[in-house]
């Protein structure tokens, strides 16, 4: 279920223990040091769609955030955006205990700017990296009682990733496989489904009509993930205590990307040089 345990079709890799196996962070993250102040504070990343966005949370509060709807914009983005998360909470990078980013499916140069910049803020902190599916999180924040939920993620090329979920008390459980399908293949899908459904995301990148006539599909929101979602779908990580090495997460993209760019040099120099 999420937001708990790792959510399905994230990267995977060798597994730590908290923060790379001290004990002492992993109590932390577990809620378990007495005196310890305050929950565990999450940096959350989202740019794997136009809608940009960051988080910062405090245990279950939100203490800061900002966004931006611009799908060539993420790299001048993110860092001012940070910057400025950081001082609405009065908070140093150094501060923080979980750095979450969604890893895709969506936007390729959205997806790696997102991740190198997460790679880089944890590595500077020290601290685990959780990555979070983009259909994840919005699921996780679809609104239905009963219907089954159809997410979906424009791919651009004219694909959309999608993939099927069920609400359940506290969050929803992805019960079918991940799927990159032609903008006119995903209504196979849904008249496939014989359930009520309710299709959250990016449906308005489907061609118009392509909705219409089909048996019990409605849509709503949300139209896209956000940092907060992201943040909520990573806590299950946070509960487990069990991380990739952030040097192991990898962009979720289901194709090959369009163009390969080498982010080596701005994970190795930071967000923050000097």
């Amino acid at each position: 279920m999420l937001p708990r345990g790792s959510p399905a079709g994230a990267p995977r890799g060798r597994r730590h223990r908290g923060a790379y196996g001290d004990p002492v962070a992993a109590r932390r993250l577990a809620g378990a040091v007495p005196g310890g102040g305050g929950g565990v504070r999450y940096v959350a990343i989202e740019t794997a769609t136009g809608a940009t966005s960051i988080a910062l949370g405090d245990g279950r509060e939100m203490v800061a955030a900002a966004a931006r709807t611009d799908r060539r914009g993420h790299v001048g983005f993110l860092v001012p955006a940070l910057d400025f998360c950081f001082a609405q909470a009065g908070w140093r990078p150094q501060e923080i205990d979980v750095v979450a980013v969604d890893v895709g499916p969506g936007l390729f140069a959205g997806i790696r700017a997102g991740l190198a910049t997460a790679q880089a803020l944890a590595g500077a902190a020290g601290v685990p990296l959780a990555p979070v599916c983009s259909l994840d999180a919005v699921a996780f924040r679809a609104a239905t009682g009963h219907r089954r939920i159809w997410a979906v993620v424009d791919a651009r090329r004219r694909e959309v990733a999608v993939a099927p979920y069920r609400p359940v008390p506290g969050g929803v459980v992805r019960d079918g496989p991940v799927e990159l399908v032609g903008i006119n293949g995903f209504r196979g899908l849904l008249e496939d489904d014989p359930s009520q459904k309710l299709v959250v995301g990016d449906w308005a990148a489907l061609p118009e009509g392509e909705l219409t006539g089909i048996h019990g599909v409605r849509t709503g929101g949300p139209r896209h993930p956000t940092a907060s979602a992201v943040m909520e779908v990573a806590r299950g990580l946070a509960e487990r205590g069990a991380f990739p090495h952030p040097d192991e997460v990898r962009p979720f993209y289901l194709r090959d990307p369009d163009v390969t760019i080498n982010w080596s040099d701005f994970r190795q120099e930071g967000p923050w040089p000097g």
